[in-house]
């Protein structure tokens, strides 16, 4: 496939890029709850088919495989049950909970037990120790996350979840803590009900509804253990996997060092806020508000004021740009920044991976102010600049009734959430 020095690929692989991307991408009616991959919440999750599809076609078992900002971590878990070394970056500490507790070997009859019992410890503190949990309670945030749990958690719920922290981190093994911890952020970070006020908080739009009854989280918990170990065993790899807390431009991974990048970036228009629904779960872990906060300015998407500027973007992004400042300038500038950071990202894609391979970018476009800003196009175009070949842009079609949000059938087409899109594009370049 490849020339003698290893820098070019020839026809073929551009060709059989272009046919991947030409197949059915949708994968509508595919089982995409296998394994680990339903364990916990998390919006935007493109179906473990599709990274599937394309690692088994453009790797081979031992290869590297590459996610710059894995998410919910699904190529990182495709990638080490199909035997290739996979490598995922993120800043977020949620991210890298889930990803690491779905990459762990774990036996389901020992964790049934273990949940069990941590359970029933900690509705027995719950009932005989109230004292002390709420001593623990008081001393475990700073007071602008105390502030933040006092808004969003009812004292109940608090004693209830302390007393399962304190069961975890104090009786159950150490080495199931990474498991527990994210049955754990499930009981909160939850698509129905869940133990805050938070109404619509897995779609990181959460709203207090002080008339929400929350339910218990002892309940929940033992609720969401069933679930996840009843959906598939944890990964059981067959290669290796690294989980990074670097950001997707700056991996620290060595040159020409990677085989495949399979990832999804977020939207531009920030339109999925994780950072603003995880830190729900991750005050009870050990995070400030404070902390987070910096983090949630840092993730890709946001439309945080920056002092960094953007200005060689090429004619596609900048038109786009243009166009949507005659509309709303605050937009275009975090259109600028979006498409600026991207630029970096791509860089950071084009660096690590090897002469001739591939990298495969899944995104969502966006609708702004009534514009279409192409984000597939503004990408493609991006890829190029950075020396990237573009092989083919395919289109996966949603399945409307399993996306995060689904849309309605009704007769307002023109109502916001009928606005909303119902295709990704799957861009598809040769490094």
């Amino acid at each position: 496939m490849f020339d003698m020095d290893g820098r070019t690929a020839n026809g073929d692989t551009l060709a059989a890029l272009r046919v991947l991307l030409q197949t059915d991408l949708d994968f509508h009616g595919a089982n995409g709850r296998h394994s680990a991959h339903a364990w916990h919440p998390f919006p935007a999750k493109f179906p473990p088919q599709l990274p599937n599809h394309f690692i088994e076609q453009l790797s081979e078992p031992g290869d590297v495989v590459l996610d710059p900002m894995f998410g919910s971590g699904t190529t990182v878990l495709e990638a080490v049950r199909l035997g290739r070394n996979a490598i995922g970056c993120d800043i977020d500490p949620l991210a890298r909970l889930i990803a690491k507790a779905k990459l762990q070997r774990l036996n389901p009859l020992v964790m049934s037990r273990v949940g069990r019992e941590l359970v029933e410890h900690a509705r027995r503190s719950f009932s005989a120790e109230r004292h002390r949990l709420e001593a623990a309670l008081a001393e475990r945030f700073d007071g602008r996350t105390r502030t933040f749990v006092n808004y969003w958690f009812r004292p109940t719920q608090q004693l209830e979840l302390v007393a399962l922290l304190d069961a975890i981190e104090c009786h159950a093994p150490r080495e199931t803590w990474r498991f527990l911890h994210m049955v754990f952020s499930s009981t909160i970070i939850a698509k129905s009900g869940g133990v805050s006020l938070a109404r619509d908080l897995a779609h990181t739009r959460p709203h207090r509804v002080l008339d929400k009854k929350p339910k218990c989280a002892f309940d929940e918990f033992e609720k969401r253990l069933k679930l996840m170990l009843a959906a598939g065993a944890s990964a059981q790899p067959c290669g290796e996997a690294q989980i990074l807390p670097h950001s997707a431009e700056n991996s620290g991974l060595p040159t020409a060092s990677v085989d495949l990048v399979v990832t999804s970036p977020p939207y531009a228009n920030n339109a999925i806020d994780y950072m603003r629904a995880h830190k729900f779960s991750l005050v009870w872990l050990g995070w400030k508000i404070e902390e987070l906060a910096r983090i949630r300015a840092r993730c890709l998407g946001h439309d945080a004021k920056t002092p960094r500027q953007w200005s060689d973007l090429p004619d596609q992004c900048e038109d786009t740009i243009v166009r949507l400042g005659h509309v709303d300038q605050h937009k275009a500038a975090a259109l600028r920044r979006y498409f600026g950071e991207m630029s970096a990202v791509m860089a950071e894609m084009h660096r690590v991976l090897k002469p001739g391979k591939a990298a495969i970018i899944v995104v969502g476009s966006s609708n702004l102010r009534g514009i279409d800003v192409e984000t597939h196009k503004g990408l493609a175009a991006v890829g190029t600049r950075t020396g990237f070949q573009l092989a083919h842009i395919g289109i996966r079609r949603l399945d409307r009734d399993k996306r995060m949000m689904p849309t309605r059938w009704g007769k307002d087409r023109k109502s916001q959430i009928e606005q909303r899109m119902h295709e990704e594009h799957v861009i598809g370049l040769l490094n």
